[in-house]
């Protein structure tokens, strides 16, 4: 009788065990599934996939999405962090769930900068953001606005126009010359005067360089410490102080490495120009391949490569995976922009690709996202792309430009910054067309 309990109680137990463990399974795959996370690399410890980024990040990012498909889960130190690298993964971010995206990580180099991240790019969302981009859009970036600065964007314009004539036809730094022309333009209509000089150019270089380092205590926070002790800290606040003090041209690089696009392009603004001394901004509506050229130049090379990352404000579920609440979000624009699927031969300079397309780059095709697109999308394009436009068209309506003697191909390599711009300035030769 007591063998026969005791077998009783041994079967029971077991069956318990046994239902315990199906219930454990169960619910253990019932979870599996309700929270399906997007593919991540290979991480190390402490560090997660930091050492994965590279001296290229945007480069990097996008060989890994090759592997690993175009939404990853990676983890930069202890901050898990989504990679989007697909036009389609753009657009459920930046449209489908622009609102739960649309909150900007804290960062500590532009909080250092930008007065505790004070400004649109980087302040988190909220009543905050939303009047400092209505005051910014009401007396700078609106329409009007921007078409009543075009008195000063034509003076520039002239005076850059001017010093490449005096020239003579010897070699000339173009992007030194552009860059004092969006330069001076920025700061006469929002600041009422220019700034010239070595120090104010090599304090925005100082300022671009720390604002795209790699800051260990964003992912690391017990190792903030490293930035102190690499002087990373110290710059970022040196920086600051002296503004409280106080484009690349990669289209004209182009250009100069495939004469026929040059030749297009200087047939259509002689054309719209019709003999006058300059290209007015009211031509610029009449010139297609122009647009079409600009276009081409953001596809391949967006101002910033990898957009200013996001951050989610709940969780959320983005082509099927579950992306939880406070994920750190970034979208490869670089990637997108030569995504193969997408883009016919896409390392391709080819602005013909661009006539009689609709694909524009405001923010509305996520196949072209040079400024982003959504709530956190850059709200200066238009103001931007006037002076792109303008420049360009002047510069090569009135000369022709070539490689100084003896070079045969221009060095396109990239310096690793916040933004992409090129690391050896374009030195040429401009001759004038008449």
């Amino acid at each position: 009788m007591i063998s026969l309990l005791q077998t009783y109680f041994l079967l029971l137990f077991a069956f318990t065990i046994l239902i315990t463990f199906i219930t454990f399974k169960w619910i253990s795959l019932r979870l599996k599934i309700k929270n399906t996370l997007p593919p991540s690399p290979p991480k190390l410890p402490i560090i997660g996939n930091l050492h994965q980024l590279g001296s290229s990040p945007h480069r990097s990012l996008r060989a890994l999405s090759q592997k690993h498909g175009p939404l990853m889960l990676m983890h930069f130190g202890s901050v898990p962090t989504l990679v989007a690298s697909s036009a389609e993964a753009a657009k459920e971010i930046m449209k489908t769930h622009d609102l739960t995206f649309a909150n900007r990580p804290k960062l500590r180099i532009p909080d250092a900068l930008i007065y505790g991240s004070g400004d649109i790019t980087f302040s988190p969302y909220g009543e905050f953001w939303r009047q400092v981009k209505s005051i910014a859009v009401v007396h700078l970036l609106n329409t009007s606005r921007v078409h009543s600065f075009r008195h000063v964007r034509e003076k520039e314009i002239g005076l850059m126009i001017d010093t490449i004539e005096k020239s003579h036809g010897s070699l000339i730094d173009l992007s030194d010359l552009t860059f004092w022309f969006v330069n001076n333009i920025v700061c006469k209509v929002s600041l009422g005067r220019s700034y010239q000089g070595l120090k104010f150019t090599d304090l925005l270089g100082r300022f671009v360089h720390v604002l795209g380092a790699l800051c260990v205590g964003n992912y690391i926070p017990w190792l903030s410490w490293i930035d102190r002790l690499s002087g990373l800290d110290d710059k970022a606040h040196k920086v600051a102080k002296e503004f409280d003090e106080f484009l690349e041209v990669w289209s004209i690089s182009e250009l100069i490495r495939h004469p026929r696009v040059m030749k297009k392009l200087q047939l259509e603004v002689t054309e719209v120009a019709q003999g006058r001394s300059m290209i007015y901004e009211t031509d610029l509506e009449k010139m297609e391949y122009l647009k079409a050229t600009i276009k081409e130049t953001l596809r391949l090379y967006p101002p910033i490569p990898l957009l200013i990352p996001r951050e989610t404000m709940q969780d959320v579920k983005v082509m099927g995976y579950d992306i939880p609440t406070g994920t750190q979000t970034i979208v490869n624009a670089w990637a997108i922009g030569r995504d193969p699927t997408i883009w016919e031969e896409p390392d391709e300079f080819r602005p013909e690709r661009f006539l009689n397309s609709t694909i524009d780059y405001k923010g509305l095709h996520f196949e072209l996202l040079p400024f982003g697109a959504g709530r956190r999308g850059c709200p200066g394009v238009q103001f931007a792309i006037v002076m792109y436009e303008l420049a360009l068209a002047n510069v090569i309506y009135k000369f022709n430009l070539s490689l100084p003697d003896g070079v045969k191909d221009l060095d396109m390599s990239e310096t690793n910054s916040i933004t992409l711009h090129k690391k050896s300035p374009l030195l040429v030769m401009a001759n004038p067309r008449f």
